[in-house]
């Protein structure tokens, strides 16, 4: 029986940087994947989605195009062609997560489906059994389907699934208005689907700034796109011509008429078949690995990472959780990982990015002390040049002018949050940023002028005024 210090199972981004930090430490580690190594964010996530939005992008740029002058026109879109541009995309960024790379990088790598069989031993296709000092479990998620009668057998899209698309459906359903939802829904609007976006909340994107919420739909809504929030689907039934969804909103009982449903309301923890019983790994109430502070699971040779944890889905989060989950296992579990300070980006136009406390949560914690720092990007030379003002950067502070959380709206949002960021996890204050010199005319300008708002603010304080005046009437007198 083969002995390794680390075995990972699964081959998504979490896997893939566990294994790759393993490897660099000199440990003896092996990957095991049923299916193929890269995991949803290169194969059916963040790759082939962004490259999609892309060609959307260009395609919503021709018909934009009058206020600046240029004729707009209205996009010939090659679907197939666009397609085949977003497997490109995907071919050119496989390398890097294959298993070639994987070996380069220190670790072996075994094909298929792994069962735990003991709290130290797993077992391959039931072909090979491998004993671990310690073991990740970095196994996903996968797209959960609503109990909504009939929805299954309409054969809904799913973002799995959505990828095998031949032809762009002319009248499409989507259901949820998270950042799935509405990314791939504002991308097929501006391909050319007549688009139905439905959310069971009273607001697109519930975890967002309400203001952020109000842009979004603002925004789609004005791209031709029906939003309905505070709307569920109660029944789908396959029709001669399509898919007829029965709807229950704020107006009653509705039916709608489409091609295809896209369904992109959550995801399940892909933890069956994996023998945690035998393992001694214990799940969550919903059904995720239940991990503490230092990715270890109930088992104290074993660790979890990524979605399977139900920490927020996101490549970035995992690849973090991957890299901390190894170095703990390896070397000592010092390492915890901090969700609160980790930021997220939807890319939908505008973007909206976010990290840490949203200014209710922070009131929630920190009461009447918080302050808000707001500033609309009418206000910035950038978004003016480029005709696009609608955007806001919002950032939450504690009394010091700490910064807890912040929120923007903008075209370049997820680049601009990284400077919060940075902000956020040394604990800084807004002000900080206003005597660092930022390049001009930029979006980032956002940021700046809320910075130096703050700095104007303190200083107009009245023990500053107090002080500063004093000074003043030292030099005159001089």
């Amino acid at each position: 029986m083969r002995g390794y210090d680390l075995a990972v199972v699964g081959g998504g981004t979490a896997g893939i940087i566990a294994a790759k930090t393993a490897g660099g430490l000199g440990a003896r580690v092996v990957l095991v994947e049923r299916r193929r190594t890269g995991g949803d964010c290169l194969w059916t996530g963040c790759v082939p989605s962004k490259s999609l939005i892309a060609a959307a992008h260009a395609a919503q740029n021709m018909r934009t195009a009058g206020r600046f002058g240029i004729a707009p026109v209205e996009p010939q879109v090659d679907f197939t062609a666009v397609m085949s541009n977003v497997r490109r995309a995907i071919e050119r960024i496989e390398p890097v997560d294959s298993p070639a790379a994987l070996a380069e990088a220190g670790a072996e790598v075994i094909a298929g489906a792994a069962v735990f069989i003991g709290s130290d031993q797993l077992r391959v296709e039931g072909r090979m059994s491998l004993r671990f000092r310690h073991a990740l479990i970095a196994t996903g998620s996968t797209p959960a389907l609503p109990p909504v009668p009939g929805l299954a057998e309409v054969e809904p899209l799913t973002s799995d699934s959505v990828w095998n698309l031949a032809e762009l459906p002319a009248r499409l359903a989507v259901l949820g208005g998270g950042p799935i939802g509405c990314e791939l829904g504002q991308a097929f609007a501006r391909l050319g689907a007549q688009v139905t976006l439905i959310e069971g909340s009273d607001r697109l994107v519930p975890r967002e700034e309400p203001q952020a919420s109000i842009a979004l739909s603002a925004a789609l809504s004005a791209e031709g796109i029906r939003v309905l929030t505070s709307t569920t689907v109660t029944r789908a039934a396959q029709q001669a011509d399509g898919v007829r969804l029965d709807l229950l909103g704020r107006d009653g009982n509705v039916m709608l008429d489409v091609d295809r449903v896209l369904v992109a309301t959550g995801r399940s923890p892909r933890t069956t078949g994996l023998g945690l019983d035998a393992a001694r790994v214990r799940l969550d109430a919903h059904g995720y690995v239940a991990v503490d502070a230092k990715l270890r699971t109930s088992n104290r040779r074993i660790y979890a990472a990524g979605d399977v944890t139900g920490a927020p889905a996101f490549a970035h989060v995992a690849g973090m959780h991957g890299n901390i989950a190894a170095t703990n296992a390896l070397l000592a579990p010092v390492r915890r990982i901090d969700h609160e300070r980790i930021p997220w980006v939807t890319f939908t136009d505008p973007e909206i990015a976010h990290v840490g406390l949203t200014e209710g949560q922070a009131r929630h914690r920190h009461g009447d002390a918080v302050r808000v720092r707001l500033l609309r990007h009418e206000h910035v030379d950038r978004a003016i040049v480029e005709d696009d003002t609608d955007g806001f950067t919002h950032v939450v502070l504690d009394a010091k002018g700490r910064m807890l959380g912040a929120t923007i709206v903008a075209p370049r949002a997820g680049e601009m949050i990284a400077e919060l960021t940075g902000l956020l996890a040394r604990g800084g204050r807004l002000r900080d940023l206003a005597s660092v010199v930022h390049p001009y005319p930029a979006w980032s300008d956002g940021v700046w002028n809320a910075a130096v708002a703050e700095s104007s603010a303190a200083l107009q304080a009245p023990v500053t005024r107090r002080l500063t005046g004093a000074l003043l009437r030292l030099r005159r007198a001089r």
